[in-house]
């Protein structure tokens, strides 16, 4: 097996050959997809879901809001309450991802480590392709790229996951969601939580559920730091000197701790899920969870 590429090194290339190659070493993956077979149709989106297919689903009570032609008289003839027919859904679900390019991304704490920046587009970029060969529609949120299916939204995607964001912290794009769709937004979330609030309450409101997955240096869980420190932010906004960094750390892990609890707060009140993932960690596990956590959410959604 190939290693993954060095810090820096990818293009929209060989960050599709990596990320198809994270994909490729996922059996256990392949094995719950193909456990979900009576579920999913191969090259198609099979989940059973209501909607304007043609075989028969389910039958459900009848909500406020549901048209007249819509109930099945002879099912509702049965008892004292009315009942709508449904079918199955098969058409293609839309995906769309959003991967943090801003410049606090591309923070490694050590040569043997990924730039969060690099994990994060590889989880991205590897997700899209499983999500691809399963029938589904993937795109970036916003109005760049609409969430499309086949081999060539791979190779789109991956050109946009190499541009960076000059910016030290970029918020997440919430622009043309897709009513009921799925999301994923991967990042550090170290800038102002308020973008991430604003995009999934604008989110939740078009019944879009998805997945948050904070990433992380080890070092920014650990804060290593004593001495004479000179703390700076990755596009050089920031900066911060201090001789004692050991004096800072108790009061750095209580914010990160409480950013994190924001984060879940705000998953929970939307119906996202929350996921965290350092960059020393397997990104094998990582695309595993990310799958499982995006399946889960559409299966609340449904």
């Amino acid at each position: 097996m190939s290693e993954p590429l060095p810090l820096g090194a990818y293009t929209p290339g060989n960050l599709r050959g990596d990320a198809e190659d994270q994909a490729s070493r996922l059996p256990a993956l392949l094995a719950r997809a193909e456990h979900l077979a009576g579920a999913v149709l191969l090259g198609a989106h099979g989940r059973r879901r209501a909607g304007t297919g043609d075989d028969f689903w389910q039958y459900r009570p009848a909500q406020q809001g549901d048209s007249r032609r819509m109930i099945d008289h002879r099912r509702s003839a049965m008892g004292d309450q009315e009942f709508v027919r449904e079918r199955e859904w098969q058409i293609a679900q839309s995906v769309m991802l959003w991967v943090d390019q801003g410049a606090s991304m591309r923070f490694a704490s050590g040569k043997g480590l990924p730039q969060k920046a690099d994990r994060a587009r590889l989880l991205g970029l590897a997700l899209a392709i499983m999500l691809l060969r399963g029938g589904e529609r993937v795109g970036l949120t916003g109005t760049t790229l609409p969430p499309r299916s086949g081999n060539p939204q791979v190779l789109r995607l991956a050109e946009l996951f190499c541009q960076d964001d000059a910016t030290d912290y970029s918020p997440p794009e919430h622009r043309a969601m897709i009513p009921h769709a799925r999301a994923v937004f991967i990042s550090d979330f170290m800038g102002d939580l308020e973008g991430v609030q604003t995009a999934l309450t604008k989110a939740a409101d078009r019944g879009v559920r998805g997945v948050i997955y904070h990433v992380l240096d080890p070092a920014e869980e650990s804060f290593p730091f004593s001495g004479r420190t000179i703390f700076e932010s990755m596009g050089g906004t920031l900066s911060h000197e201090t001789l004692k960094a050991n004096d800072l750390k108790g009061r750095y892990l209580e914010q990160l701790a409480a950013r994190k609890d924001e984060l879940q707060r705000l998953c929970a009140l939307t119906g996202w899920q929350y996921g965290l993932h350092h960059t020393d960690a397997s990104a094998q596990s990582a695309l595993l969870w990310l799958y499982g956590a995006l399946d889960a959410r559409a299966g609340v959604a449904a």
